[in-house]
């Protein structure tokens, strides 16, 4: 029988810790480590329909891409949800743990995995002088496309609902530049490497005045569907670690944001 601790080093095998970036709260969040796991849920945020859902299938583990404890907690007051989540967890015996920028940087991580839907080719770090694996990917699409035709080809890619496009003037799309989830501070890294559009989520306006000010298109795909992706290939690189450990993702799980 596997244990926490187990499944704990074999994601930061893939993306250690020591990458994350200083602000973030990566790793075991709650749980003992040497509790014994059979089956695990993959999911993108640990909200109460996670949790539940992990209850009903008798996952012992939750794996998630964000943290559900990011920021010190100062009280432990049921009344409000991330006590309440807490709680459950810790009634039904669950542990959860976070891979968030680690996993942003790592190689075959969040960023590598939305490239390659986005059928990138080619594909190098924004930051080519680092000795470590960081944030942000560039690469080239197969074909050229415009920027009309660039965001179909993304949001068909993603599955997503909508994006929102930033054409920058810009008659043909070969390099693109990608950050997932809330990444548009390296829209000009990109540009500076020739990068003709970004593609990102959380895109505030002055980023997009800033997309036309310096000639390069960009797309906001949202925070959601530019890191969803990442949930399967969780559960498939925990499959290839551990084959008998049954590994299920949580496929109920949608953007906050509708279209309305």
């Amino acid at each position: 029988m596997l244990n926490v601790q187990s499944i704990a080093d074999a994601l930061n095998r893939w993306a250690p810790s020591k990458i994350a970036e200083e602000w973030d709260n990566v790793g075991l969040l709650v749980g003992d480590p040497a509790a014994e796991v059979d089956k695990i849920l993959v999911c993108l945020d640990v909200s109460m329909q996670s949790i539940e859902y992990a209850i009903e299938i008798g996952a012992q583990m939750i794996v998630s891409h964000h943290p559900m404890i990011f920021r010190p907690i100062k009280n432990v007051r049921i009344d409000l949800p991330l006590a309440r989540r807490l709680r459950t967890l810790l009634k039904n015996d669950i542990a959860v743990f976070a891979a968030h920028t680690n996993l942003d940087a790592a190689l075959g991580g969040v960023n590598d995995v939305l490239a390659a839907k986005i059928g990138l080719v080619d594909v190098k770090p924004l930051d080519r002088e680092a000795t470590e694996p960081t944030l942000g990917r560039i690469g080239l699409l197969t074909e050229k496309m415009s920027p009309s035709e660039f965001a179909d080809h993304v949001k068909r890619a993603l599955r997503a609902d909508y994006v929102r496009l930033v054409d920058g003037g810009i008659g043909a799309i070969k390099k693109v530049g990608i950050c997932a989830g809330a990444g548009a501070d390296f829209m000009m890294k990109a540009k500076f490497h020739g990068a003709d559009a970004f593609v990102t989520g959380d895109v505030k306006y002055h980023e997009a005045q800033a997309a036309v000010d310096h000639g390069i298109c960009l797309i906001d795909a949202g925070h959601f569907h530019t890191e969803r992706p990442i949930v399967d290939a969780i559960a498939l690189r925990l499959h290839a670690e551990f084959p008998n450990l049954e590994v299920e993702t949580f496929d109920r799980e949608s953007d906050v944001f509708a279209m309305v």
